[in-house]
């Protein structure tokens, strides 16, 4: 079972890049099971919040909070603590948006790349960045997922957003 963490604030779309990651993994075969969930503490704008992806080519049962995951993903840097490197798997990777190396992670500044298609939020560039860095799923089912999931009015953005943020890990 491949699992990931997303960690991001309220507001942030942590929440929507797991679905949307779940609906990319099942998109195009019958035989792969995604399950995506969140976490919340208070339910306000700005609160931490964790979101999971569990994804398995058998249905996935286990509505349990990921212990070690694959890929932790953060869309807020300051939700990252060096304890995190303690829930990743031993090829698990941490991916975070900032501006700052952060040593046993992969950084990327997602913000500026949101801002360049005008986007709110970080989630598509990160999400993106997963797409790139992992073989969890391959662009065109991510495409397809944002296509499937978000508004009409938004989806050529954050299409493009994701497709930018993977080819800046792929180079």
């Amino acid at each position: 079972m491949i699992e990931v963490l997303w960690l991001g604030r309220g507001g942030q779309g942590a929440f929507t890049a797991a679905k949307l990651l779940g609906a990319a993994y099942t998109i195009d075969d019958d035989n792969r099971y995604a399950l995506a969930f969140p976490s919340f503490g208070p339910e306000r704008r700005g609160a931490p919040v964790r979101a999971f992806t569990k994804l398995d080519t058998k249905p996935v049962v286990d509505r349990s909070q990921t212990e070690k995951a694959d890929y932790i993903v953060i869309i807020d840097d300051t939700l990252y603590t060096p304890q995190l490197q303690g829930f990743l798997k031993p090829t698990g990777k941490i991916i975070v948006n900032s501006k700052n190396d952060i040593d046993g992670t992969i950084t990327f500044d997602a913000e500026s790349l949101a801002a360049e298609f005008r986007l709110p939020t970080a989630n598509s560039v990160m999400f993106g960045l997963l797409v790139g860095i992992s073989d969890v799923v391959t662009s065109n089912e991510a495409v397809e997922a944002i296509k499937g999931y978000m508004p009409a009015k938004i989806q050529e953005r954050n299409i493009n957003a994701l497709l930018k943020a993977v080819q800046e890990v792929a180079e």
